[in-house]
């Protein structure tokens, strides 16, 4: 698998945090560990496929992914390649009537949103393009003509870096009282900026930074307890639905991004 990443311009920069180019060669698995940003994928060429325990479903051509906190398996089949869109952690809802918090854990069609007839045409327009660096301005006259709001939720971002400053073990009710904001009044506004509540949002954040340190098995337990987990089996038990292994499995030999 190669990866390929470009940077957002102009007026976007506040909303997309990259794109991704990703081509398969042959077929391949990739294990997809929870993020804090959205996601929106355009396969122009191939077939991508989401594996899960009981079956297996064919993602469609523009495919739009929320926050999650549970791994998720996709196929490459063999000559695949696919454009993703990252948003930046407060920047989809810049893009989206519909409340985006009803999409945690959950991938649907992007034409849920928009005409079909539409995102057809960007599809196929990307299929027909040659150069990434064509296909990353199609995809910038795309985006820039579904922005509705571009005006940063400073407060919801300010909550956002300080889970990241806490590595995500910060009290929510805690962060409310320090943004002068009543806790009921601070969840509604950060589940519609960041598309889930500000707990799931931290245990994203909690569990990334744990992966990030690549720690030996032998320190996993104080980290782990160092981040809030109370004991070992709390600890496995959230990391396997996180990343779909034992830590032992994971950080042994998981390929993942």
């Amino acid at each position: 698998m190669k990866l390929t990443e470009y940077q957002p311009t102009g007026q976007l920069r506040p909303f997309i945090k990259a794109y991704r180019i990703i081509e398969s060669d042959n077929e391949i698995i990739n294990r997809v560990v929870p993020n804090t940003s959205f996601a929106l994928a355009f396969r122009f060429k191939g077939q991508i496929t989401y594996l899960d325990t009981n079956n297996q479903q064919t993602l469609p051509s523009a495919t739009f992914s929320g926050l999650r906190k549970t791994v998720r398996l996709i196929n490459y089949a063999p000559k695949t390649a696919a454009l993703i869109v990252l948003f930046s952690e407060t920047g989809a809802s810049a893009f989206f009537k519909p409340p985006i918090f009803s999409l945690f854990e959950e991938s649907v069609s992007l034409d849920n949103f928009f005409h079909h007839s539409e995102i057809s045409s960007v599809s196929d327009r990307l299929a027909e393009t040659e150069k990434f660096e064509d296909m990353i301005i199609l995809i910038e006259k795309f985006l820039c003509s579904k922005l509705l709001n571009d005006k940063p939720d400073y407060l919801v971002q300010e909550a956002v870096n300080r889970i990241h400053s806490s590595c995500g073990s910060i009290r929510i009710s805690k962060l409310a009282d320090d943004l002068c904001i009543s806790q009921d009044a601070f969840e509604k506004r950060f589940r519609k900026v960041v598309g889930s509540s500000a707990k799931q949002f931290s245990g994203i954040v909690r569990m990334n930074e744990i992966i990030n340190k690549s720690p030996s098995l032998e320190s996993l337990s104080t980290i782990a307890l160092d981040h809030g987990f109370y004991d070992q089996p709390h600890f496995n038990k959230e990391f396997k639905l996180f990343t779909g292994l034992t830590p032992t499995a994971f950080f042994g030999a998981a390929s993942y991004w």
